[in-house]
C-alpha cells in the first residue's frame, strides 16, 4: 500500500498528475484544488495517497493533507459513491463546506456537484451525519495540546452528564471552540450550551 509519493511533477492532466519517483511515473488522480496548488513541471511534489483496488485496476488518488484524504476515504464508505464522485465533491467544494453540509443535513449543497443527484446527496448526509462529527473531532484532537484536549473532553463529558447525546455534545463543543479563546472547561460548556439551546 502506497502511503505517499514524493518526486518530480512530470505531467499534469485534467484530473490527474504524473509523479516521477526514481524514474517510475505514477499516475495520480487529484481534486482540482490540489492540482491548482502544485508546483511547476520538474519541481518536487509530495502527495498523500489513497489506493483503490478493483478487480481490473489499481488506482491512486492524491491529496495535499490528511483532512482532505480522510474525507475522501469517508465518502467512499457511502453506498453508491465511488472514487470519481468523491473526487468531484472535493473538487467543487472545500472540505469545510462539505463537513458543514453533512452536519447541517443540507444535501442540496452536495446536489450542486456534477454527478451527485438528489438521492446520492441525501444518502451521503444520511450515512455520514453521525460519522462526520467523529471525523471533525479527530481532526481537532490532532491539532490541540494535551491540556486543551483534556478541557475539551471534560466539556463533552459535562454535557453528556446534563443529558445530551455524545454526538450533539461533541458538535456543540466544536462550535464553541470556534468562538472562545479561553479553553477553560466551564467557559466551553457554557458556550456550547448556547449552541445547543439554539437547536
Amino acid at each position: 500500500m502506497i502511503a505517499h509519493l514524493y518526486g518530480k511533477l512530470a505531467r499534469v492532466g485534467v484530473d490527474f498528475v504524473v509523479i516521477d519517483v526514481g524514474g517510475v511515473g505514477y499516475k495520480v488522480f487529484v481534486p482540482l484544488s490540489v492540482r491548482a496548488q502544485l508546483a511547476q513541471l520538474g519541481e518536487d511534489v509530495k502527495l498523500l495517497i489513497s489506493t483503490v483496488v478493483r478487480e481490473d485496476s489499481i488506482t491512486l488518488y492524491g491529496f495535499s493533507d490528511e483532512t482532505q484524504q480522510g474525507l475522501f476515504d469517508l465518502l467512499l464508505t457511502v453506498s453508491g459513491v465511488g472514487p470519481k464522485v468523491a473526487l468531484n465533491i472535493l473538487s467543487v467544494l472545500p472540505v469545510e463546506q462539505i463537513v458543514r453540509a453533512i452536519s447541517n443535513e443540507a444535501f442540496h449543497e452536495l446536489n450542486r456537484v456534477p454527478g451527485v443527484g438528489t438521492k446520492t446527496a441525501q444518502r451521503i448526509v444520511l450515512e455520514l451525519r453521525e460519522k462526520i462529527t467523529a471525523f471533525v473531532w479527530t481532526e481537532t484532537a490532532q491539532k490541540t495540546t494535551a491540556p486543551e484536549q483534556r478541557a475539551i473532553e471534560d466539556a463533552v463529558e459535562g454535557l453528556i452528564a446534563l443529558g445530551y447525546k455524545r454526538s450533539d455534545a461533541r458538535a456543540a463543543v466544536e462550535e464553541a471552540l470556534k468562538v472562545v479563546k479561553d479553553r477553560d472547561t466551564g467557559v466551553v460548556v457554557r458556550t456550547a450550551l448556547k449552541f445547543l439551546a439554539k437547536g
